[in-house]
């Protein structure tokens, strides 16, 4: 799943109703957090109630974030079955398991003894209990910390604590420098992300919203009134608010470029365009939760140094 719940997104973008469930049962349905700052190992079962192995060994994921956790944590070779969007990495053993339509027949035939959602959907969670298979849901994080945390948690749960918790320390300090690496503008430099070619995009208080935030940027997104935290936007809209920096999250689903933007009617006066300040990036390191949102910051921090440079 994703961090961009709009419902215009391609692929694993689950409709607004799930997402909201998932935030909404997350208390209940996941291990105790703050792993990632010396926990100890979670509780013997899992909140729906089947006990846990030892070290999970069995693991299906049916979340693209928990699947780049657990390859990045060390746990790779435990993971028998990923769903149908688990994109990376790319030796991830994909399968035709469905995230948003979760049959939980095909789930147990690959005899997990620890699956990993995103959603609750369909209330998946407890038709495994009924199987005897303990099941962690890993929701969308709101900022770093809850993102730091699962990472910790599915490293605990599949014995590989220690290369969790130095996963999340190399993140941290990446992090660190990525957002030291980016000067602090008065007025700061606009920016506009856009998630498709439909001008959909997301405010400041979004998690990716809060990212550009720290690297200084200002989100035009935010001046659109009340269209929610991922408002549809319109092409005049965009070219009235002049942004200094474009990111497009909308490359591989989409098709979008520098050369697609700057060939709409009337963006080529847009300063962003007119400067050649348009950061393409990967969708799924867009707007998944894993470690790779790294390489996000890092992608429009170098976004940003290029345009400061430009005005100096």
């Amino acid at each position: 799943m994703s961090i961009y719940p709009a419902p215009h997104r391609r692929r694993h973008h689950a409709p607004r109703p799930f997402v909201a469930a998932a935030l909404v049962c997350a208390a209940a349905l996941v291990v105790p957090l703050g792993l990632a700052h010396g926990a100890s190992r979670p509780a013997a079962t899992a909140s729906n109630g089947v006990p846990l192995p030892a070290d999970a060994t069995r693991i299906v994921s049916l979340s693209d974030a928990a699947t780049e956790d657990l390859f990045a944590d060390g746990a790779g070779h435990q993971v028998v079955a990923v769903d149908s969007y688990s994109t990376y990495p790319p030796n991830a053993p994909r399968t035709k398991l469905s995230a948003f339509q979760p049959n939980v027949e095909a789930i147990a035939s690959d005899h997990p003894d620890l699956v990993v959602i995103s959603d609750d959907i369909d209330n998946v969670a407890q038709h495994l209990a009924a199987l005897h298979i303990p099941v962690l849901l890993e929701a969308a994080p709101s900022n770093f910390t809850g993102i730091y945390d699962q990472i910790a948690q599915l490293g605990q749960v599949t014995g590989h604590a220690a290369q969790a918790r130095a996963l999340v320390a190399s993140m941290q300090h990446r992090v660190a420098a990525i957002v030291a690496s980016v000067k602090k503008r008065t007025p700061p430099l606009k920016v506009y992300d856009e998630l498709d070619q439909n001008y959909y995009s997301v405010t400041s208080h979004t998690f990716v919203g809060q990212v550009l935030t720290m690297l200084g940027l200002r989100d035009i997104a935010d001046a659109a009134g009340k269209a929610g935290t991922y408002p549809q936007l319109s092409a005049e809209y965009v070219v009235a608010q002049d942004p200094d920096l474009i990111v497009l999250s909308d490359t591989a689903c989409c098709g979008q470029s520098y050369k697609t933007v700057a060939a709409r009617p009337g963006w080529s006066a847009i300063s962003a365009v007119a400067g050649h300040d348009v950061v393409a990036v990967n969708d799924t390191v867009a707007s998944e939760w894993g470690p790779r949102i790294v390489l996000f910051m890092e992608q429009v921090a170098a976004g940003v140094r290029k345009v400061e440079a430009q005005r100096r």
